[in-house]
């Protein structure tokens, strides 16, 4: 048996051991969190109450529309077919056009009776991102439904540990895991203010934000230029979880501050540990290793139960905004302090917004 030289190079990586370690402490953490929260709140967990669509032969959305990102597998592909059966029509949104034909097979296999529709867009590029909101847009027209969304979630996250920029010029896991949501989001604002029924964005993000105990807003936050040094990528992802906390948050104060009875809510959602494919670009050994490890302790969920984090958050009372769910049968718990800066979070958006207009007047 040959030696696993990728394993041992990861192993010799500071980024690992960040993971094992530091990711480890923030994920028990959370856990402790809602135990704690669960205890003090009477010490027993009950399924929340969930907001169901009940269809109205008098009403102007017939049946609500929710977008999912990165829904061809994992959480992506499990939200998806529990929001059809929830009586949605959900729209995946997908790099591969062969992948997603495949999950549209597979769901349809399970609920028959699901409305699906499936649209290619690569989420690491601006560029797709604008031509999916049109050709969305044009989709709308064409089947005559409200030109409304009532569902937004932005599911889609990638892992890389290797330093790659996108063709925005933006370093390639910043710009999936948080620039496209933001896009994504603000792209899509109008027809989420136009629903005639409450409307909600659900942004997918992670514990290992707690790891982060600073946060510089500068340009290499967004673009991580190749160089001899080796790619803090662990760091990386921590950022772009945090940074999808702070918008979260700034989106809620400012729909909020703008109508105090805004019809659309935003919820983070942290399902914890899933075991999908987010660690394909970690050597194949150390990734078993970890799942395994994980199982025994009994933090790995399948992506069939750590979906529920996100149905309950997809699902709470139309009320809910500005949460942070965790750890499914409605958890809640506080993110990290940092998340709550307003100052941050308004620095981030104004930055966001500059390098959005700035790659849209490029197109």
């Amino acid at each position: 048996m040959g030696i696993d030289q990728a394993a041992i190079h990861m192993l010799l990586s500071p980024q690992f051991w960040r993971m094992a370690v530091f990711w480890s402490l923030a994920l028990i953490y959370s856990y402790l969190r809602l135990h704690f929260a669960v205890l003090f709140s009477g010490g027993r967990r009950t399924l929340p109450p969930r907001r169901r669509f009940s269809p109205d032969p008098a009403a102007e959305v017939q049946r609500p529309i929710c977008i999912i990102t990165g829904a061809t597998s994992g959480l992506g592909k499990a939200a998806a077919l529990a929001m059809a059966s929830e009586g949605y029509h959900v729209v995946l949104a997908g790099r591969c056009a062969k992948s997603l034909s495949k999950t549209i097979q597979e769901i349809m296999q399970e609920n028959e009776g699901a409305h699906l529709n499936s649209f290619q867009v690569d989420m690491s590029s601006i560029d797709s991102i604008v031509k999916f909101e049109r050709s969305f847009k044009r989709w709308l027209l064409d089947s005559n439904l409200h030109p409304s969304v009532q569902l937004l979630l932005n599911n889609a996250g990638i892992l890389a540990t290797s330093s790659r920029n996108t063709d925005d010029g933006y370093d390639q896991m910043m710009q999936t895991n948080y620039m496209s949501a933001f896009v994504l989001t603000n792209l899509l604002l109008p027809l989420l203010k136009k629903s005639p029924v409450p409307s909600r964005i659900v942004n997918v993000t992670s514990f290992t934000h707690h790891c982060v105990t600073s946060l510089k807003l500068d340009y290499k936050l967004f673009c991580h230029a190749p160089t001899s040094a080796k790619y803090p990528f662990a760091q990386v992802y921590e950022y772009s979880k945090l940074c999808l906390l702070l918008f979260s948050y700034e989106l809620h104060r400012r729909l909020h501050a703008e109508t105090p009875s805004s019809n659309i809510s935003i919820i983070a959602v942290d399902p914890g540990v899933v075991q999908t494919r987010i660690m394909r670009e970690i050597p194949v050994s150390l990734s078993r290793l970890a799942f395994a490890v994980l199982k025994f302790l009994h933090l790995l969920q399948s992506p069939e139960v750590g979906v529920s984090s996100i149905v309950d958050a997809a699902l709470a009372p139309p009320k809910t905004s500005g949460e942070y769910f965790f750890g499914g049968m409605g958890g809640k718990i506080k993110s990290s302090s940092l998340s709550y800066n307003p100052e941050l979070a308004a620095e981030l958006w104004l930055k966001s917004s500059m390098l959005f207009q700035k790659q849209m007047n490029e197109l």
